[in-house]
């Protein structure tokens, strides 16, 4: 929309006012990020969203991302490189952004980072579009020629060659206007560049972004009505659902607390039998622990247990001397039965300890296991805490039963 054809910027975070100088348009971005980010460097994903206002413009959204840092500076910390790939992450991977890949044309293409990582999220380079910076700082005798006819490093969109303004000619006032004729006349000047001139310049990358970015939206929207159209469905059910819903409902309540439960009885069955959705990967837990605690723990502590073969060998004899008292005692195939049961209620009593300490064990793991499904309960501290409080009572009642048996 445009007021009298004048330009103006507005900021979103200063609603309201209206900036017609666009030196305090580049003053407030700089104040913005110090602001968000400290005086040293430092970076932030929090978006300044400026609005420009101008017959001069196309009808563009822009997100200006930064370069990828290799080595932190002031107070950026060690991990900057991975923040950074993280936040440009973020914005080229939705489906309905086009991905401008800057490269410096001073530089080998293959080793660019925007081309990396465009190449990442959109393989076949259906939405990538390639640009060329710095192409008046090249050597002399060298230049960008296979790289804008797309001979060197084809995309589909093709690559477009820009020239911006220097440092200098920012610090020295050189309007954009200046700017956009010194680029015109450079391409049009130079012999490598004369023949594609008009596919050359920002105003050109203007109108090819503009025109791709229509198209792009057009191919994109049908998929995009269809996803909204399911989620309007789906809140509209859920609305329908709700709608006579009242919160003191006695009902209501007591469905929703059966619903937990419920959902705390599958998860604890789930965690036991190993088929949960979220799967541990730092240590055993569950049923697997319990498992590992039968057949490798209870056989160790039996392994450890102390065996005299020569005091058992004693002690079989003497039984079976003594149950056969003053008759003689005569060579036989079987031992007495007596004295079997004897000597094997004995042996068996010193299994005791390690069957204790399993048990120990396994109710442990199953009161962990308790603890982590009334997690997803936290929400009703009062449910989690008795739920827990129940179940582990249950859980602590049947250990005594089962040492009771042992």
């Amino acid at each position: 929309l445009l007021i009298s054809f004048t330009e103006y910027a507005e900021f979103l975070h200063c609603k309201g006012r209206k900036f017609t100088d666009f030196d305090e348009v580049r003053q407030e971005i700089e104040v913005e990020t110090d602001r968000i980010t400290g005086m040293n460097k430092g970076i932030s994903s929090i978006p300044i969203n400026l609005r420009i206002y101008s017959p001069h413009v196309l009808s563009l959204t822009l997100i200006d991302l930064p370069g990828i840092t290799k080595v932190p500076v002031g107070d950026q910390p060690p991990d900057i490189e991975q923040q950074i790939r993280d936040m440009i992450m973020q914005f080229i991977s939705r489906e309905n952004c086009l991905i401008l890949a800057v490269t410096p044309a001073n530089t080998d293409l293959a080793n660019s980072d925007a081309l990396k990582l465009a190449k990442e999220v959109d393989p076949q380079g259906l939405r990538t579009i390639g640009v060329i910076t710095k192409l008046d700082l090249m050597d002399e005798g060298t230049d960008a020629r296979e790289i804008l006819e797309n001979k060197l490093l084809p995309l589909r969109r093709g690559y477009i060659g820009v020239v911006n303004r220097s440092q200098k000619d920012i610090d020295g006032k050189k309007d954009i206007k200046a700017a956009l004729l010194a680029e015109r006349k450079f391409f049009l000047s130079h012999p490598a560049y004369r023949h594609m001139a008009d596919r050359m310049g920002t105003p050109y990358l203007q109108k090819v972004l503009n025109q791709q970015l229509t198209n792009h939206i057009r191919d994109t929207l049908p998929a995009f009505r269809s996803k909204l159209q399911g989620q309007l469905l789906s809140i509209e059910h859920e609305v329908e659902v709700y709608k006579n819903f009242r919160p003191e409902d006695p009902t209501r309540k007591t469905k929703a607390l059966l619903q937990m439960v419920q959902q705390f009885s599958v998860d604890f069955e789930k965690r036991i039998e190993g088929s949960g959705d979220q799967v541990d990967t730092l240590e055993l837990s569950g049923g697997a622990k319990i498992n590992r605690i039968f057949h490798e723990r209870f056989p160790f502590e039996l392994v450890k247990m102390e065996f005299n073969e020569k005091e058992l060998r004693r002690e079989i004899s003497y039984a079976i001397k003594n149950i056969h008292g003053i008759r003689q005692v005569l060579p036989c195939l079987f031992t007495p039965d007596m004295a079997f049961e004897a000597i094997v209620k004995k042996q068996i009593v010193k299994l005791k300890g390690p069957c204790l300490k399993s048990v120990d064990l396994v109710m442990q793991e199953l009161i962990n296991t308790v603890k982590k499904c009334t997690k997803k309960l936290a929400t009703y501290p009062r449910l989690c805490e008795e739920t827990e409080r129940i179940v582990a009572g249950y859980i602590r009642e049947r250990e005594e039963k089962t040492k009771d048996q042992v």
